[in-house]
């Protein structure tokens, strides 16, 4: 056994230990249920952990993560973490959080071949494409590299929105509301994007004002 798969190991029963000392009903109380108000649709990238980002207990955020945080229409995955957290869940909260220096948006923006991967980022270079006129008047290749980020954020959002699941759950008068951040790796703040949208007349109008 290698030192640090020890040392995960470990660090699981000092994790155990210390959360019954806090509170001995601790596990037996997590394992009643759940009923997390939000959903984190996040990127898969090892720094960007969605509990710790936001202060949150075990419990209280359904997570779904892939490279570049996409919300792809043909993602069963992804569309299956969203049915259950908003019909059986019941969230009230759905957010995308992306993050500035994310990989899958980097290598969106260039031509290399990666692997399997490529097909995934296919979706990516989309959205560039949406928005090449303004990506490519900026100059600064930081700057455009960032605003990409938050731009291909903002266009999650508005996928998320017009899925079946969510469209539904307006329609029924579900409370559900939609949000785009974008997380800052060598901060450790967040930008909210100002795409909250609770029902349609709310996308329309949020869409018209960012784009």
């Amino acid at each position: 056994m290698d030192d640090f798969y020890k040392k995960i190991l470990d660090n699981n029963k000092q994790w155990v230990e210390t959360s019954l000392a806090s509170d001995p009903n601790y596990f037996q109380d997590l394992a009643k249920g759940q009923t997390p108000p939000l959903l984190w649709i996040g990127c898969s990238d090892s720094r960007v952990p969605a509990n710790e980002i936001v202060g949150a207990k075990p419990g209280e955020v359904f997570v779904h993560r892939n490279i570049a945080n996409m919300v792809v229409h043909s993602d069963m995955n992804m569309l299956s973490v969203l049915d259950y957290a908003v019909n059986v869940l019941k969230v009230k909260h759905v957010l995308v959080c992306g993050h500035y220096g994310c990989g899958g948006v980097k290598a969106a923006m260039g031509n290399d071949s990666i692997g399997i991967i490529d097909n995934w980022i296919r979706h990516i270079k989309d959205v560039y494409r949406l928005h090449n006129s303004y990506l490519d008047s900026i100059e600064d290749e930081t700057e455009r590299f960032n605003t990409f980020v938050e731009i291909s954020v903002k266009e999650q959002v508005f996928n998320l929105a017009k899925t079946s699941i969510v469209q539904s759950a307006w329609k029924n008068g579900q409370e559900l509301t939609l949000h785009g951040w974008a997380y800052g790796l060598n901060s450790g703040f967040v930008t909210d994007l100002e795409v909250n949208i609770s029902s349609n007349k709310d996308l329309d109008e949020v869409y018209q004002l960012k784009f």
